[in-house]
């Protein structure tokens, strides 16, 4: 199935534009970053304490937070969860203690708000030593995706594809982290396997182009390099723009019908599917196209004057 066919649109014609758009979007997520002092990190990397606790009637959330502010919780985060629950996370300094903060909050509460009928829902506690362990951990698997990447691409390929594909791929995830950043979400272990998702996917999106960029190297030897990536995204456009929207389709119904438990992991993969759908046409592509030129002018530069 095919809803573009013959399609000439100058994708390489906007390389300019589209590289300034990436840069102002990476920027405000840097500045972000900075301005919150890194990502909000979920207990997962930090270390504490979550609950979920049903509430009936349900309170407000200032009343359930001065709740605890009055029994000496003052770090307790307080969130609203659905229609009738609240998500509490206390973060910990060290690991004594941290197994009885769920039964003191939640027997606080009740003491405070005595006509509130209130349910445990579910408890998680993570230790500060192996919040780091996590981190160090999501850290490095991420790392070592980008690295394997770069040597199967320079393989497959050859060692400029693989550049391109990189700078596409950390295009992705700086930009998605830089929203989760201004949206003040959380990155938790199911967001970091997203990020690893939308690596992947970016990645198979990526590829599929420079295949049909290498075919038409030898067939079209007589075009010009920035006509041949033109004609490659062109002719696999079709094929992208069906898969993103299905994949899209499908993330979103998770986002709006998954519930909040999985609300900000169906985020960061619609999200990501959209930029890493639009890296592959206007970033890795037209990438390679700057590569080429500035070798081209360089090698001219130093061939001696006549």
């Amino acid at each position: 199935m095919q809803f573009f066919r013959d399609t000439k649109v100058n994708f390489v014609g906007v390389m300019r534009p589209a590289f300034i758009f990436s840069m102002l979007l990476i920027l405000i997520g840097v500045v972000s970053l900075i301005a919150h002092g890194g990502p909000h990190l979920s207990i997962d990397f930090t270390g504490g304490t979550i609950m979920q606790l049903r509430f009936t009637p349900r309170p407000t959330t200032g009343e359930v937070r001065d709740a605890l502010e009055a029994s000496g919780f003052n770090t307790a985060q307080v969130q609203a969860f659905g229609e009738k629950d609240f998500l509490i996370t206390l973060p910990v300094i060290q690991e004594e203690g941290s197994e009885y903060a769920a039964d003191a909050m939640s027997t606080a509460l009740r003491e405070h708000l005595s006509a509130t009928n209130i349910e445990v829902e579910r408890v998680e506690t993570v230790g500060p030593k192996i919040g780091n362990e996590l981190r160090t951990a999501a850290v490095n698997s991420i790392v070592a995706a980008l690295v394997l990447i770069v040597l199967y691409i320079t393989v497959r390929f050859v060692f400029r594809y693989g550049v391109a594909a990189i700078l596409a791929l950390v295009h992705d995830v700086t930009i998605t982290l830089g929203v989760f950043s201004l949206l003040n979400l959380e990155i938790s272990l199911q967001v970091i396997a997203a990020f690893l998702t939308i690596i992947g996917y970016s990645l198979n999106d990526t590829i599929v182009v420079f295949d049909r960029i290498r075919e038409n190297m030898r067939l079209r030897r007589r075009e010009s390099y920035r006509d041949v990536i033109n004609r490659s995204i062109n002719e696999t456009l079709s094929r992208t723009v069906l898969t993103s929207g299905t994949t899209v389709f499908v993330t979103a119904c998770l986002f709006f019908l998954g519930g909040p438990v999985i609300h900000d992991f169906a985020f960061a993969l619609t999200f990501g599917v959209v930029i890493g759908t639009y890296s592959s046409i206007f970033i890795a592509s037209p990438i390679l196209v700057w590569w080429t030129e500035h070798r081209i002018m360089d090698r001219k530069r130093a061939q001696p004057s006549m």
